[in-house]
């Protein structure tokens, strides 16, 4: 049915409806459609649906061709490049004809070598345990979705959670692995992140407030009822979010309250999780910060990646029983070229995420007493790519895994060898179809804006393409 033979669209009724923050009033007439269960709200949805399926019916077979194609050319019983966390490797495996990956993990064979190992995806691997199926999980369901997956650092329990109806409230399992058996203890309404004690006996959470805000932190024991959980961290304003992790080193639990310009983080010892909070630097309007715990010299210290005086982020370091503003010593200069965007320690160096010349790239910081330091970048061929840290959760991991990409290369996984330098392939993701990188080329042109900001531009081309201006182009743009 052509757009001209259409009925007119449905359209909303609005109802006045107000909302009240900090002294502003904000009238919505449209918030009525945020309830999913009222009849009225599922007709109108219903209707929109019916209305774009009408308008779009003739794309239908393009629809269909473009599937076909994509799924023609994508492996799908394949597996991941396994990662190494305490005496086991873990990976997920994907099955031609299953929707959901398979989670997985095998025993170390030599504590000493650090070379993952290379598992065929149609061969059964010794040792293999399946942690947890998506299939079987999505099993009954017409929406399903995986939160937290986090084994504990002993190995020997899964924390996970699931959402079966796409409101992005998961409710959070335990697994015991030793035996397959999936604890009683169960938490509704929780949000993705979490973090474990050192002992494993106890989890911390994060669960949402009524818009969906991830606001509060909770410890929960092993064994106990969720009824009994105790608020480790409670966020009042609703500008700003909360998150939850743990530094590599396994020393720290980390809770980051965020807004989109403000950042405030508090610390507990891991190994004593009734401990108070121990927040590192009380928020300051407009300035960011992160943490990750290092031992410089012999001593632990907090890293701080911050923006305080520094658009494009600088590194800080400070002991960690005084981490305040006043005891951060700069560690890395603050460079107008280079934003930096990320740092991950480990026993004996320290990567930093950075972006320069509107490429994402990863740099090498060797530990050494606190003061200023010089980054050593890892060198790629490509003149365009992208890499970033992939996972790493290993204190004294030799080898730093990385995620790499361009427009002309598919998805690579690395390993960098801090010692030699070596670049380590690990795994490029195969592209079926008869796809060559080498049929084509990318290049980089700059265009000057009004106020002088220079802005990239990368150009994806057939290999010997004329650059004379002559070929048709799909440009797309993207800002925010």
């Amino acid at each position: 049915m052509r757009s001209s033979q259409m009925a007119d669209p449905p359209v909303a009724r609005q109802t006045r409806h107000e909302r009240s923050h900090h002294g502003d009033v904000v009238v919505d007439p449209y918030e009525w459609l945020r309830d999913k269960e009222d009849a009225t709200v599922i007709s109108h949805l219903e209707a929109e649906n019916a209305y774009s399926q009408a308008l779009t019916a003739h794309l239908e077979r393009l629809r269909e061709d473009i599937f076909t194609e994509i799924k023609s050319r994508t492996l799908e019983t394949d597996l991941s490049v396994p990662t190494r966390k305490g005496h086991w490797w873990y990976y997920s495996r994907t099955v031609e004809g299953q929707q959901y990956a398979l989670h997985c993990r095998c025993p170390v064979q030599d504590e000493a070598d650090w070379t993952p190992p290379t598992l065929d995806a149609g061969v059964d691997v010794p040792g293999e345990q399946v942690l947890l199926d998506g299939n079987a999980e999505a099993d009954g369901h017409e929406f399903f979705a995986l939160g937290t997956f986090n084994v504990s650092s002993d190995g020997h329990v899964l924390a996970y959670s699931v959402d079966t109806n796409g409101a992005e409230r998961f409710t959070l399992r335990f697994k015991d692995l030793d035996t397959g058996t999936v604890l009683e203890d169960e938490v509704t309404n929780t949000s993705y992140s979490s973090a474990w004690s050192l002992d494993g006996s106890t989890l911390f959470y994060v669960t949402v407030d009524e818009a969906w805000r991830p606001h509060r932190v909770w410890r929960h024991r092993l064994g106990t009822v969720a009824h009994d959980d105790t608020v480790v961290f409670e966020e009042p304003d609703d500008r700003f979010w909360v998150s939850l992790g743990i530094t590599r080193s396994q020393r720290f639990v980390v809770i980051e309250a965020s807004s989109k310009v403000t950042s405030e983080v508090h610390v507990l010892d891991a190994g004593a999780p009734e401990s108070p909070l121990q927040v590192v630097a009380p928020r300051r309007e407009g300035i960011e910060y992160s943490i990750e715990h290092a031992v410089m010299d012999g001593e632990d210290r907090f890293l701080i990646l911050h923006n305080d005086g520094a658009e494009n982020f600088t590194l800080a370091q400070a002991p960690v029983d005084d981490p305040s503003p006043p005891r951060w010593t700069t560690v890395l200069e603050h460079r107008t070229d280079t934003r930096l965007e990320g740092v991950a320690a480990f026993a004996g160096h320290v990567a930093v995420s950075l972006r320069r010349d509107a490429l994402p790239r990863v740099a090498l910081l060797e530990l050494a007493a606190p003061g200023p330091a010089e980054l050593r970048e890892i060198q790629f061929d490509e003149e365009l790519f992208s890499c970033g840290l992939g996972a790493n959760p290993e204190w004294e991991q030799p080898y730093l895994r990385l995620g790499y990409t361009s427009f002309v290369t598919p998805s690579t996984v690395f390993d960098y060898d801090v010692d030699s330098g070596d670049l380590l392939l690990r795994k490029r993701q195969p592209v079926l179809g008869g796809y060559e990188p080498r049929d084509y080329d990318q290049h980089r042109e700059w265009a000057t804006a009004p106020d002088g900001t220079r802005v990239p531009i990368s150009i994806v081309c057939r290999a010997g393409t004329d650059r004379d201006g002559g070929a048709p182009c799909l440009l797309y743009g993207y800002g925010s």
